[in-house]
């Protein structure tokens, strides 16, 4: 692509997104009481969600065939697995609030039998928890939610869909900022190593992102969100060897818990009203 091509392109790029940002269902900024969050990056509309989603879908799905070879995938009738179900439908219904488009997604939940402290959704609300992280940290319902919540809010955000498009607007910006001004081999790889501190950034805000509308989310479910608290107290005693914040891609579990604390009293009402709806 010539330099002329590659302005053009970026050109066509702003315009798309500041288009895009005028639409109110694009912003994902959620139901308007309980917790309150900015605006979701028009940057991710440039990566098309229906593509996205459908090759989450594909791997979602060797994901389960490996598991599955392995004798690693939990069958239907695990009572851990019918556990995890009973808590998403819980979650379910207060999705579509912060993302519309979630009301088309076919939900689902697999357990994976590993000693991994982990857990992950997919694109289209594809959902997986490792068994270590449910039986070495004793996770209560609650704190299961706080999770489930917690990853769920990733894909209604739309975070992987931003990374990408940030990741393919940048290799670009990259290329034409190089062409344009010459830069030399070790010019190209300091501006490299920016991007990487730039995207270590942009993941803490995604991770703190994602515990609030997570926190949200479960409590509007019925369950208590001050097992957030506890939640990261248990990580932070299982993590005790993980790296500083500054070098992680992860808020530190103190900041965490500060965070949460500051925005529970957003949040119990909304747990106290599910709780009286539903006696």
């Amino acid at each position: 692509m010539q330099v002329n091509q590659k302005i053009s392109f970026f050109v066509t790029i702003a315009i798309i997104v500041t288009g895009c940002a005028t639409s109110p269902n694009s912003q994902l900024v959620g139901p308007g009481d309980g917790i309150v969050v900015g605006q979701a990056s028009s940057i991710r509309h440039i990566v098309p969600a229906k593509d996205l989603e459908n090759a989450a879908k594909k791997e979602y799905e060797k994901i389960k065939e490996r598991a599955k070879e392995k004798k690693e995938l939990a069958s239907n009738n695990n009572p851990t697995l019918k556990r995890l179900i009973e808590i998403a439908k819980k979650l379910e219904p207060h999705t579509v609030a912060w993302n519309p488009d979630s009301s088309s997604w076919n939900w689902e939940v697999i357990l994976i039998k590993s000693d991994s402290l982990n857990a992950f959704c997919f694109p289209g609300g594809k959902i997986s928890f490792f068994s270590g992280i449910i039986e070495k940290l004793e996770l209560t319902d609650d704190e299961i939610a706080m999770i489930m919540g917690h990853e769920m809010a990733h894909a209604l955000r739309e975070h992987a869909r931003s990374r990408i498009a940030n990741a393919q607007l940048t290799d670009l910006g990259v290329d034409l900022l190089s062409s344009v001004i010459g830069l030399n081999q070790s010019e190209r790889k300091l501006m490299g190593f920016g991007r990487q501190l730039v995207s270590l950034k942009f993941s803490r805000i995604d991770e703190t992102d994602a515990d609030l509308v997570g926190l949200d989310i479960a409590a509007r479910g019925g369950f208590n969100p001050s097992a957030g608290i506890s939640l990261w107290k248990k990580m932070q005693n299982a993590n005790k060897n993980s790296p500083p914040e500054w070098l992680s891609t992860h808020p530190s579990g103190d900041n965490r818990i500060n965070e949460i604390s500051k925005n529970l009293p957003k949040v119990i009402p909304l747990f106290k009203k599910s709780i009286k709806s539903a006696n």
